[in-house]
């Protein structure tokens, strides 16, 4: 791209994420970086020109080339990201990382391939949310931001100068040379340029960390590669200060291009936090599982009556009001652009459930369960036991009135199930005759309540004969069987009408979430959707399917929430929901087709046993 030509907003897909555990940074293909909050991910932004390419601020960084053709990769089982540029007049790359240490860093380092190159760096950084005006200073070669409460520091190997209230530089490399660019924190960092040799040191450290965190997976089926980076970008969700997790580190990215359904994902959900857990625990990451599970035990001694909400803030804060940020224009046009989440006070009696499997599976598999933790868990386990019949808002957080949802019923009979097992397993103390009632009347409501004769389908809601794609997760969860012949039945309706090729939609009835627009199919219930197949035995069209979907990832096989119309990527980016799902859906398969056709033989010397193997 020449200096000269305007910028055009790259696409949600055409991204790579870095981050430290504490945050993330969204690079686009050009070698921007388009979303940054600081210090935190529930932080304001500092760069959200993926929500507004004019106001929202960004960090270029790029060659001057002509017919310019992009590349990214990340370097093998690390979150390093590599921005290659090519191009008939030469060849350069960026690479970006987030420092992973006591000092928080996002480090950019732009490097000529072949031939000189001339490069330009603009950082442009716009404080809380875009909504506060900055003042910029020159310090000792260093360049510093502050407004809006938050104050940064940008440190750099060439001479920055300031233009217009933003940091830039131009400068040349000829081959093999590189320039390096450090965004601190202005109170922590160091008023002086950057030095190569601390920045060449930094980028073997994090590499190293990322390469030794991922060999610490047990996986070694099928697909491994997309796998583990799938493992990589939930780990990049984690918070290693708090244990908690976010279920994306976005916020106002649509989920239908010029709706209304634009989110804020960058809090921690019990249930996706949770089946995050069980994700870890596959893949033999349990320190993740055990800090999560620590998270959540306070969170559960802080509510006396067992009545846990459904979300919380990366410290367990409660305060998430929902605003909105009308000067932002929004991703494409689509606006409202929001920032905290009025899902915070609804009641969704599922989390319960994913909460007691992550529990049950933690004891089983990473720590065993405290005596303060299980006290908290048998006051949610009282509280289901007494409030499982209440109508709720359920798994997609409808915003149409309360429902009896099928899913929430689904899950506080596993709330109550992995409790009993639990109290017996360990003996630990618990009201089990109650509980034993309350599961056991859960399981006789559904088949009474939520199994339609007629459609021969287990259904959305009570009495009703909308299908929904949660119901996918009642094999899963191990409440029927995978061939029982009512839930082949209702497997074979969901196929017929929520289902196009791989791609599955999250339900019939577009009026249950109260808001205008169409939404595009959600992937995580592609790979529910494929992991039921597996386990109700169509093996082969559960492995078509699922590596169908592999193809619908973006070029460094990241997913947002959903796909649009075109296959494009919409909703908040990346989600750990959908890498979750896409982890259990491999795993699960990998064991049937191994069980089938016994493990893949080695090869000797390097070569393929046959041909076919080539």
């Amino acid at each position: 791209m020449k200096w000269s030509e305007p910028r055009m907003g790259e696409p949600i897909e055409n991204h790579g994420i870095v981050g430290d555990l504490r945050t993330a940074a969204l690079i686009g293909l050009d070698g921007t970086v388009d979303f940054l909050c600081w210090p935190r991910f529930d932080s304001p932004s500092v760069f959200a020109s993926l929500l507004d390419d004019e106001k929202g601020g960004r960090f270029e960084l790029a060659p001057q080339l002509n017919g310019i053709r992009h590349r990214q990769l990340y370097l093998p089982d690390t979150n390093v990201l590599l921005t290659r540029f090519l191009s008939q007049e030469g060849v350069a790359e960026i690479s970006d990382y987030m420092a992973l240490g006591p000092t928080q860093r996002l480090v950019r380092r732009a490097k000529a391939i072949r031939s000189p190159r001339a490069f330009r760096m603009r950082c442009a950084p716009r404080l809380d949310y875009a909504r506060a005006e900055h003042a910029v200073r020159e310090e000792a070669g260093t360049i510093v931001f502050e407004g809006g409460g938050q104050a940064l520091r940008l440190r750099a190997t060439v001479p920055l100068r300031i233009e217009g209230g933003d940091a830039v530089a131009e400068f040349t490399l000829a081959p093999n040379e590189s320039a390096a660019f450090v965004l601190e924190d202005a109170a922590h960092g160091h008023a002086r340029p950057a030095d190569p040799n601390e920045v060449a040191e930094c980028f073997k450290h994090t590499a190293d960390t990322w390469r030794e965190w991922s060999a610490r997976s047990t996986y070694r089926g099928r697909w491994r590669d997309t796998v583990n980076r799938s493992a990589l970008a939930l780990k990049l969700m984690t918070s290693a200060e708090h244990g908690s997790i976010v279920a994306a580190p976005t916020f106002g990215l649509p989920e239908t291009i010029g709706g209304v359904r634009n989110w804020d994902y960058r809090y921690t959900w019990i249930r996706d936090a949770a089946f995050t857990v069980y994700a870890f625990l596959r893949l033999g990451h349990t320190a993740e599982a055990n800090a999560f599970m620590r998270w959540l035990a306070a969170r559960e001694k802080e509510c006396t009556d067992g009545k846990l909400e459904l979300m919380y803030g990366l410290d367990g804060h409660r305060e998430l009001e929902e605003t909105i940020l009308p000067h932002l224009s929004g991703y494409a046009n689509s606006s409202p652009v929001r920032i905290g989440n009025g899902a915070e006070g609804q009641l969704q009696l599922d989390i319960y459930g994913e909460l007691m499997d992550a529990a049950y599976l933690s004891d089983e598999y990473g720590e065993q369960i405290s005596h303060e933790a299980w006290q908290g868990i048998t006051r949610s386990m009282n509280w289901v036991a007494r409030n499982w019949e209440q109508p709720d808002e359920g798994i997609w957080e409808v915003r149409g009135g309360r429902r009896h949802f099928l899913h929430s019923r689904l899950m506080c009979w596993v709330a109550l199930d992995r409790a009993i097992r639990l109290a017996f397993k360990r003996s630990l103390p618990a009201p089990v005759a109650e509980w034993l009632a309350a599961r056991d009347a859960i399981y006789e409501d559904i088949h009474t309540n939520f199994w339609n004769e007629r459609i021969g389908a287990f259904v959305q809601s009570r009495n009703g004969s909308c299908l929904d794609a949660a119901c996918l997760l009642m094999p899963l969860m191990r409440f029927i069987s995978p061939t029982d012949p009512r839930w082949l039945s209702t497997l074979k309706a969901v196929g017929e009408r929520l289902v196009d090729d791989s791609l599955v939609r999250r339900y019939e009835d577009a009026s249950v979430d109260g808001l205008d627009g169409v939404e595009g199919s959600f992937n995580m219930c592609s790979f529910w959707y494929v992991e039921c197949l597996a386990r109700a035995g169509d093996v082969k069209m559960a492995r078509f399917l699922f590596e169908k979907m592999l193809g619908y990832a973006n070029h460094l096989g990241l997913y947002a929430e959903e796909l649009g119309p075109a296959g494009e990527h919409l909703g908040n980016f990346p989600q750990a929901f959908t890498h979750l799902a896409l982890i259990s859906a491999a795993h699960y398969l990998d064991r049937a087709l191994t069980a089938q056709e016994g493990p893949p033989r080695q090869p000797v010397g390097g070569m393929p046993v046959t041909l076919t193997e080539l």
